[in-house]
């Protein structure tokens, strides 16, 4: 039990020092091994948005460095075949509860709530179905509730996008969930390359009164539990 003179840094050295090597050692899995049969998979991608990519409080240049290899992997997936894509995207009321927590963004119609360019851009970017959510919930009180209910026979799951902690794991954990309740074999894989979270170091949280957030441990933690889950964490898809 952790009490008040717990030192984490100390205590948890032998997990953190696992945890850095198995990040590390994460293996690229080839295209036909995630993809088997293109009409039973989905490409999903979460929240890149200019509003976490280029603009506004909640861009990051760590959620910007997944737009390219996100953009790749939806070209390559609908080359080879792939036809189930789907954006989740924030679409926030002007007065979101969820603000209490991350401030202002996203809010519906602003360009702030935008797909990316190099996304919206794609020759087949009409053929991207579009998810609006209002809060961290990917699933709950959304359209893909509804898309995943016609769509019984997608056994394989993509899971791409910001943030790894977050919005991305709840998506992740879901899809997984929601198939183990009843259990049904479902895959569902996460390519590290694409997703990321924020980076928020404790001195520059002090000096704005936030909760400090560390980028690095956050992303390599977090797909770690997914992989506890069974989710199929990969370094890339090649």
């Amino acid at each position: 039990m952790m009490d008040e003179k717990t030192n984490l840094g100390t205590k948890s050295k032998d997990f953190l020092d696992w945890l850095s090597a198995w990040y590390a050692n994460l293996q690229p899995m080839p295209f036909a091994t995630a993809i088997a049969e293109p009409a039973s998979a989905a490409l999903c991608t979460v929240d890149m948005l200019n509003g976490f990519c280029y603009e506004g409080t909640l861009s990051s240049p760590r959620s910007a460095a997944c737009v390219p290899p996100i953009a790749n992997l939806f070209q390559r997936a609908y080359e080879r075949g792939v036809r189930n894509l789907i954006s989740i995207q924030e679409w926030h009321s002007e007065h979101a509860e969820e603000f209490k927590a991350y401030g202002a963004h996203c809010v519906r119609g602003t360009r702030e709530a935008e797909l990316v360019r190099e996304l919206a851009t794609l020759p087949f970017a009409r053929d991207i179905e579009i998810v609006h959510k209002n809060s961290l919930h990917t699933i709950v009180d959304t359209t893909m509730e509804q898309w995943l209910g016609n769509h019984s026979v997608i056994d394989t799951f993509i899971v791409t996008g910001v943030c790894t902690d977050l919005c991305a794991y709840d998506l992740a954990l879901d899809l997984k969930l929601r198939a183990n309740v009843r259990d049904i074999p479902r895959r569902v894989i996460v390519p590290a390359n694409c997703v990321n979270t924020y980076d928020l170091p404790v001195e520059t949280a002090n000096k704005i009164g936030a909760l400090p957030h560390d980028g690095d441990l956050a992303h390599a933690y977090f797909l770690y539990m997914m992989a506890l889950n069974k989710i199929e964490v990969v370094r890339e898809i090649v």
